[in-house]
């Protein structure tokens, strides 16, 4: 991260982020907070060591990474990732319809396991085909792969389709409650077609979700629409 997208960063958040001081000890700036976060986020060093780097300790490196982390999505969700306008989705259709010659698409879903350490009493519910433990981000992209909506927290035992049926992001598109335009003809003909977000074997058909046809050994026909 580029020193100028630090502090524009850290003047989005620091009034949210600055703690008082007291007689007995003098807070830790939001800067140092917001660096402990980052350090975490981006390297995937353990809090203990980022506690020994920062010479604070670890259930204060770790307060502070959930504390930067909640203040983030407070902050600056609305802004950094906003719910699509209907225009909004017109433009990400025109760029898949130019990079991908895929009409009509909106978005790719896939959703993606991050490794946990197994919270308490939790049983099999994050232990994934894998054999680990982990929660799934779900995440919708555009033609050139930035991010449209995000939900996290699904359980690693789910399959992907599952957690995509029972996230906000999923709800919102089976009740229509996305801003997604109505169907549009498809170029050079009079056939109009509903504007879909495409996913992989995992995810089930729908009028606003297309999948690869399953299975092996295609017919020609299906394999070339796979691809």
């Amino acid at each position: 991260m580029s020193k100028e997208c630090f502090n524009l960063l850290l003047s989005k958040l620091e009034d949210s982020l600055t703690k008082q001081n007291t007689n007995y000890r003098q807070s830790i700036s939001a800067k140092q907070r917001i660096a402990v976060c980052l350090r975490y986020l981006a390297t995937g060093d353990s809090q203990r060591t980022i506690s020994f780097s920062y010479r604070l300790g670890h259930s204060t490196v770790c307060s502070i990474i959930h504390d930067v982390c909640q203040t983030i999505v407070a902050n600056l969700q609305q802004e950094m990732l906003p719910p699509p306008t209907e225009e909004r989705w017109r433009q990400i259709a025109l760029k898949f319809e130019e990079i991908c010659k895929f009409p009509n698409c909106i978005g790719a879903v896939d959703g993606k396991h991050v490794v946990i350490q197994a919270p308490k009493n939790s049983g099999s519910q994050f232990f994934n085909y894998k054999k680990t433990f982990s929660t799934v981000l779900m995440a919708l992209v555009d033609a050139e792969c930035n991010f449209i909506a995000v939900d996290v927290g699904g359980f690693g035992r789910h399959s992907d389709g599952g957690i995509f049926a029972h996230s906000n992001l999923g709800k919102a598109l089976e009740t229509g409650r996305f801003n997604v335009p109505g169907p549009s003809a498809l170029p050079g003909t009079n056939t109009e077609a509903p504007y879909v977000v495409v996913g992989d074997q995992a995810f089930p058909l729908k009028n606003y979700l297309m999948r690869p046809y399953p299975g092996e050994n295609l017919p020609k026909g299906r394999r070339k629409f796979s691809t």
